[in-house]
């Protein structure tokens, strides 16, 4: 039941200490508060989230903490309901000790703001200490002639609780010769005395037992209990006496153990033991016997602990003096510690960071910092500072706190940490200081764009070169650190021939590297021109270009290219003509040829290779003109193959040759003489294509025979009708038929279907042409009508006396008479002398005519067949009786052989002067046709 009382009242005094705290807390400035000791773990103490005007959920988002200098923690914050409870058991005896009112004193950090609030607590006691004696048993020696009044002091109790809690009174078993009188000091303590109520006897009671209770004013009452032996003594009259009631003196905390404080010193006037005292201390709290000690028989004072001015400022002792018959007295000392500067300044970093972003303002905070020196008076100030060089400095905010904050903008790129030093330095004498170092890294901010170690880059790559392959590397270095620093390289969008550039270039984007996507060709592609962009990686990315100038190099992959004499398709070579009565230096052809490379490895030189007679022709090494190196005999063949190498100077060189065919004859006739040595050599492929031709050309002119035929059959039709129309007309009979019948089918025929198939000696060199349609403007004879076979002429016909072809034959056409600027290779040369181009004789010109026009009769009559004999020259039947020279090509620029290598060119007419052999028979033969 006392227990349930007990805890009823107890929850009744929290209670009302809630209520006074929350009372203490809507005060003005400082936040008060007050709590019960000894209470649990997490009991409310109050409302920090409301003394602050913030929410409960607040605190820590806004990094509400407490503060606290000590080691261990009393207090803590409830996050949950914004609440100051208690973080362990509290003793107010163990922090406050004989101190009547106990305040804690903390601080409240808001972080976001870096703000301080002071918070003091005050520590309510309870009545959770009983008071107790020192002692179990005390023994007091009176004399059996003390007279009644008589005071002998007891033992004091101890109480560590305050106000109505602690010591109140002292009790004493009832006795019959002993009484209790409590005697009050001017420090509010209680001395209780027993004082002696009647005479003592000794010889009938030679000691007494007494029990001395001291009592609180607690609910409930505590108390403690000491024996008290009283023991009769014989008579001792005198008592001890000090020198001083009081003694005083004043001690640097800074002594050392063993040095003398003070010395003490009483007499007795009695004799023996009776006159010998002895000291000792009385009722001296514990912490005071660590420090002091006392020499119970000279009285001196000794420092046997430390001093701590921090701790004790001040130490109130009491000293008996005992003789030995029992009789004692007392004084006090007072001992006064005096402040040494024997503590440093301590530095507690409340709060700190660790990295700060580069280009952060000026007054970005780094540390929170609290200052303290445990000395007083100047020994205690302390000023704070650190060094000048550095971009930071110190600014004082509530108390003792600094905070420490930047005076300018960082670059990470100059300095990329600072190790700061913090020092504090006290007022005393000397000076005490103490540092502390902070270390402080730079965090990167993307501020450095990445840079190239040039503002242009220019590579070089050759051409042919293998797909894929790197050529060229870039780099460019970014200041920043990490991700910022981190570059990828690109190339900027653009496009080349119509293509976009990444098709042919590429770059790793992490090194740099350049990569060939296509094999170059000089000849199409000299130089590229592009952009290369280097991005960090940074937030927003920074990028940097730099321009890259790429040149091909030429590389001698192009063999020369022979322009003239261009090779015929059909395994033929060009034909030359040089008269025997050349000179030596006779210009006889030009070779002429081109390399698609550039620099040196375009440039040609020619040379002879090979030839039929050496020493008979020379080749210019820079020009390609081929030239008679000596004058030509009559013992030189007709037919003279020359090989003329090309080569560039590449290296390694390139080269190209070509077969030159020079026919040494000074007319024409001779040339066609010997046509048949003028073959050449004819491949097992061009064999093979040459059968093709023929079965091409026998299909062809099958279909083409029937034709004919039936046009024939037609025409004879037509022709018959027209003869009876003549037998019954008369009026038409003096014209010739031939000149009404068949023109329109005829000319539409020629139109439609004008071919020419051209036949050498060498079947297997045969080919067919299919030029565009010609066009007929004059009749065709009766004769040529009546023939069905148009079929190609032996070369015998070309001089045959036949007198069944030939017309009239009208004066040329100047319109085909081209200057010798036009004309194609060496007869094209302005040089007349030097070029062999086809005189100007009239007799010659009408011979060759002559020669067509009587293998176009002949063909007409049926006087050829199809192939002809060896050394033949098949001409077209297109070419009738009369068909003009107006339609004539212009043979004197080159006449072409089909299936032979040989172009024929009568340049040795206007050298020489002479005219074609078989000139003026033909034109006989031609008159002889007219008046036919």
């Amino acid at each position: 039941m006392a227990n349930r009382q007990l805890l009823l009242d107890r929850s009744g005094l929290v209670l009302l200490y809630i209520f006074l705290g929350t009372l203490r807390e809507s005060g003005a400035g400082q936040i008060r508060y007050s709590v019960l000791e000894e209470t649990d773990k997490g009991f409310f103490v109050g409302n920090i989230s409301k003394a602050l005007g913030l929410e409960p959920r607040e605190l820590a988002e806004r990094g509400v903490r407490i503060v606290s200098r000590g080691k261990t923690q009393l207090f803590a914050l409830n996050p949950r309901s914004g609440s100051l409870i208690t973080a362990d058991r509290i003793d107010r005896e163990e922090l406050c000790e004989a101190v009547s009112s106990c305040f804690l004193n903390l601080e409240i950090l808001v972080e976001d703001t870096l703000k301080i609030y002071g918070v003091e607590v005050e520590i309510m006691d309870i009545n959770d200490n009983a008071p107790s004696f020192r002692e179990e048993e005390v023994e007091i020696k009176v004399s059996e002639h003390a007279t009644p009044g008589s005071r002998f002091p007891l033992p004091n109790a101890r109480d560590p609780d305050v106000g109505m809690n602690s010591l109140q009174r002292y009790q004493l078993n009832p006795n019959n010769y002993f009484s209790l009188q409590v005697r009050g000091t001017t420090d509010g303590a209680k001395n209780p005395e027993l004082v002696l109520e009647g005479s003592l006897d000794r010889e009938k009671e030679a000691a007494h037992h007494l029990l001395l209770t001291a009592l609180d004013g607690g609910d409930p009452i505590r108390q403690g209990t000491v024996s008290i032996r009283v023991v009769v003594l014989d008579v001792n009259d005198h008592i001890p006496k000090f020198t001083q009631s009081v003694y005083g003196v004043s001690v640097p905390e800074n002594l050392s153990s063993g040095t003398r404080v003070l010395m003490v010193n009483a007499t007795d006037p009695d004799e023996g033991i009776n006159g010998e005292v002895v000291y000792s201390f009385l009722n001296m709290e514990s912490k005071a016997s660590e420090i002091f000690q006392l020499d119970s028989q000279s009285g001196e004072v000794l420092i046997q602990g430390s001093l701590d001015f921090e701790k004790h400022r001040f130490y109130e002792m009491e000293i008996q003096g005992q003789d030995g018959g029992g009789l004692s007295t007392t004084a006090k000392m007072l001992v006064t510690v005096v402040d040494v500067n024997d503590n440093a300044p301590e530095i507690t970093i409340t709060s700190s960071t660790n990295s700060v972003l580069e280009n952060s303002p000026p007054g970005t905070v780094i540390a929170l910092l609290n200052v303290q020196d445990q000395d007083s008076g100047e020994n205690g100030q302390v000023s704070c500072f650190i060094p000048n060089n550095m971009p930071f400095k110190l600014e004082k905010t509530y108390g003792n706190y600094y905070k420490l904050i930047t005076n300018r903008a960082l670059d990470r790129e100059q300095v990329q940490s600072y190790n700061i030093t913090l020092t504090a330095t006290d007022r005393g004498s000397p000076p005490l200081s103490t540092e502390t170092h902070i270390s402080l890294n730079v965090a990167d901010d993307n501020d450095n764009p990445p840079t190239f170690a040039h503002s242009s880059y220019s590579a070089y790559i050759p051409e042919n070169n293998p797909r894929g392959a790197s050529f060229f590397s870039v780099t460019a270095l970014d200041r920043d650190s990490k991700e910022n620093a981190r570059v990828t390289y690109s190339l900027a969008e653009d496009t080349l021939q119509g293509a976009p550039l990444s098709s042919y270039i590429s770059i790793n984007s992490d090194t740099g590297i350049l990569y060939a996507l296509r094999s170059f060709d000089y000849e199409q592609v000299h130089e590229l021109q592009l952009w290369v962009t280097a991005h960090d990686s940074g937030n927003p990315p920074l990028s940097s270009n730099v321009s890259l100038s790429i040149f091909v190099l030429d590389q001698n992959d192009n063999v020369p290219e022979i322009l003239y004499p261009a090779l015929p398709t059909d395994g033929s070579t060009g034909v030359e003509l040089a008269p025997r009565s050349a000179e030596p230096g006779y210009l006889v052809t030009k070779v002429v040829a081109v390399d698609r490379d550039s620099g040196q490895n375009a440039w040609l030189s020619y040379r002879l290779l090979k030839a039929s007679e050496p020493g008979l022709f020379a080749v210019g090494l820079h020009t390609g003109e081929v030239r008679t190196a000596r004058a030509l005999l009559y013992s030189d063949t007709l037919k003279q193959s020359l090989v003329v190498a090309v080569q560039d100077h590449g290296q390694p060189p390139l080269s190209a040759t070509v077969t030159l065919t020079v026919a040494v004859a000074d007319s024409i006739p001779d040339v066609l003489a010997d046509l048949g040595s003028l073959e050449s050599p004819v491949s097992p492929d061009n064999s093979d294509l040459t059968l093709y031709l023929v079965v091409a050309v026998a299909a062809v002119s099958c279909v083409f025979l029937a034709f004919v035929i039936v046009l024939l059959a037609l025409r004879l039709r037509r022709w018959h009708t027209s003869r009876l129309l003549k037998a019954s007309g008369g009026g038409v009979a003096g014209v010739p038929t031939s000149h009404f019948v068949g023109v329109d089918g005829v000319r539409t025929f020629l139109q439609t279907y004008s071919h020419e198939v051209s036949l050498t000696a060498d079947s297997r060199g045969s080919h067919v042409i299919f030029p565009q349609p010609n066009y007929a403007d004059t009749l065709i004879s009766q004769e040529s009508c009546e023939k069905s076979e148009p079929v190609l002429l032996s070369g015998d016909s070309v001089f045959s006396k036949d007198n069944h072809a030939l017309i009239q034959q009208a004066p040329p056409n100047t319109d085909w008479r081209f200057s010798q600027a036009q004309r194609p290779g060496t007869s094209g040369s302005q040089n007349g002398d030097e070029t062999g181009t086809w005189p100007n004789n009239q007799f010659d010109t009408e011979m060759l005519q002559a020669m067509i026009l009587a293998s176009a009769s002949e063909a007409a009559d049926g006087s050829s067949t199809l192939g002809g004999s060896a050394g033949t020259m098949g001409l077209s039947a297109r070419y009738g009786p009369q068909f003009t020279l107006q339609h004539v090509p212009d043979y004197r620029q080159n006449v072409y052989i089909p299936g032979s290598n040989a172009t024929l060119t009568n340049a040795a007419g206007k050298r020489d002067g002479k005219a074609p052999a078989g000139g003026n028979g033909n034109k006989k033969k031609s008159g002889k046709k007219e008046k036919k």
